[in-house]
């Protein structure tokens, strides 16, 4: 994407910065040339956000055109919002503790320019209101009240307001913040992919070796794929799409950049509806038997009907927290003692909980489905001498069971179908079916979004072939989006 610089007089900015096009404001509303241009990134720099004045008009525009602006005129109007100001500093509190403990005086003011501060014990702070009100130029009143800090107002800035003392902290902030890692220039790229991973997380959906296979197939796609972070949140309206491969929930920021990705008219993986149907069993128990499809035996309970559950399923029984993953959060209850321990743990964190009836077996099958077809199938067989994939051993120790890759036709096709099936009812992203085989019977067991995709495992027969085939998928769905942009703008002309 261009990136432009848009300011009232471009001759107070004079700072160049490579790959940057500064442009003044009333050329970028009224020259054709501007109007016309596709792929753009606009960074708003005007004096004045008010109500039809220039800067206004200027996000505005560059909205209609198909420009991503920033700050967007829903950040003004939030901004203005003393109710949106007011979560704003309840959702930061912490950070905003933790950042003006040591302030002496009763009120602070706090710059932030381009995600940061001129003092760097601020930054996180900084960037944190930057993500939620993403613009360049910012500036944060706090006041002291009897015992915690607050924020007053927070509000765009423009260059005039910058005090000279900060001028060339803001100049830095600004080369940092439009630094690209190099690229080779004879590759020209269409589309931006963001890629959200966490790198210190254990049971990532995505090893190293797997993500970088799938930036080395986007970029062969013509797509710039590139890794973020939680701390990149204000920056995803740059890009034209979103591929999360971080563990997902919806109380989590994994879902914030989904509902915000989507809002911001990227194509996303996983998608937040995705993400809110696959990561709750309660859900999910009510869509098999809406639809009817084969699983085991589910009962759903809360602490009165619990005493119950030995007259409707027999022991032992599997017990499931709602939001469980990775085998977290499901245990198995052989006898009532066992049973009522079990229910007082899962209680303590939902007030509704899964029982299934045990249906042991020794894999469960694992398949990929990307966007209504079957992409890869694995056997995850269990953890030796367990009766899940894997086992907790002591000293915070696992033991996993062994995964066997298969070509789809040796897959059983009542097990394809049932997982097809199954995940159409969910969405069209990207999920892992897993499905058991039990007396020649195949049961749906769940739907995962955000499904495992490591280097060597799941990758193991079909290669570099999956990566491709998950970028094309964000490559047929980026193009069909800039297709229904051009149709709209060819009326327009016409």
């Amino acid at each position: 994407m261009i990136p432009y610089l848009v300011l009232d007089d471009p001759e107070a900015w004079d700072l160049e910065l490579p790959g940057v096009e500064v442009v003044a404001a009333r050329d970028y509303l009224t020259d054709p040339r501007f109007s016309q241009a596709r792929r753009v990134k606009v960074f708003n720099l005007c004096q004045d956000y008010r109500y039809q004045t220039t800067g206004y008009y200027v996000s505005l525009v560059a909205a209609a055109r198909g420009h991503k602006p920033l700050p967007q005129v829903a950040t003004f109007q939030d901004l203005r919002s003393a109710p949106v100001v007011r979560l704003a500093s309840q959702e930061l509190d912490a950070k905003i503790q933790k950042a003006l403990k040591n302030i002496k005086s009763d009120k602070f003011v706090l710059s932030v320019y381009f995600g940061r501060n001129i003092a760097s014990r601020y930054d996180t702070l900084s960037r944190a209101l930057f993500n939620l009100f993403p613009a360049p130029l910012l500036r944060a009143t706090f006041e002291r009240g009897e015992e915690r800090w607050r924020v007053v107002s927070i509000r765009p800035i423009a260059m005039k307001d910058i005090p000279e003392s900060h001028k060339a902290s803001v100049v830095e902030h600004a080369r940092r913040y439009f630094e690209r890692p190099t690229r080779s220039p004879k590759k020209r790229y269409r589309y931006d992919l963001a890629i959200l991973t966490n790198p210190e997380e254990v049971d990532a959906p995505s090893d190293a070796g797997a993500i970088q296979r799938f930036i080395k197939a986007a970029n062969s796609l013509g797509i710039d794929a590139r890794v973020i972070s939680k701390d990149d949140y204000g920056r995803l309206a740059e890009y034209d799409g979103l591929f999360i491969r971080e563990t997902t929930s919806v109380p989590h920021h994994t879902f914030r950049f989904a509902q915000r990705a989507q809002a911001e008219g990227l194509v996303v993986i996983d998608d937040p509806e995705s993400i809110l149907r696959c990561t709750n069993k309660v859900f999910q128990a009510e869509l098999f038997a809406r639809y009817e499809l084969p699983c085991p035996k589910t009962v759903l309970v809360d602490e009165k009907s619990a005493k119950e559950l030995p007259e409707r399923l027999s022991f032992p029984m599997v017990l499931k927290q709602p939001d469980s993953a990775f085998s977290l959060g499901v245990k198995r209850a052989d006898n009532p003692e066992q049973l009522q321990a079990i229910l007082t743990e899962l209680f303590d964190g939902s007030e509704l909980v899964v029982a299934q009836e045990y249906t042991p077996s020794a894999f469960d099958w694992r398949v990929g489905i990307l966007d209504g077809k079957p992409l890869f199938a694995c056997r995850y067989h269990m953890a030796k001498g367990h009766w899940q994939i894997q086992k907790n051993l002591d000293q915070g120790k696992r033991r996993f069971g062994k995964v066997d890759t298969l070509p789809l036709e040796e897959v059983p096709k009542k097990a394809l179908n049932l997982a097809v099936e199954a995940a159409s009812h969910v969405g069209n992203g990207l999920y892992g079916v897993d499905v058991k085989e039990v007396n020649k019977r195949f049961l749906i067991m769940e739907i995962n979004d955000n499904p495992n995709i490591d280097h060597g495992y799941e990758d193991r027969f079909l290669g570099d072939k999956l990566y491709t085939a998950v970028m094309q998928v964000f490559l047929d769905r980026m193009e069909a989006r800039s297709g229904a942009e051009s149709k709209a703008d060819e009326k327009e002309a016409r």
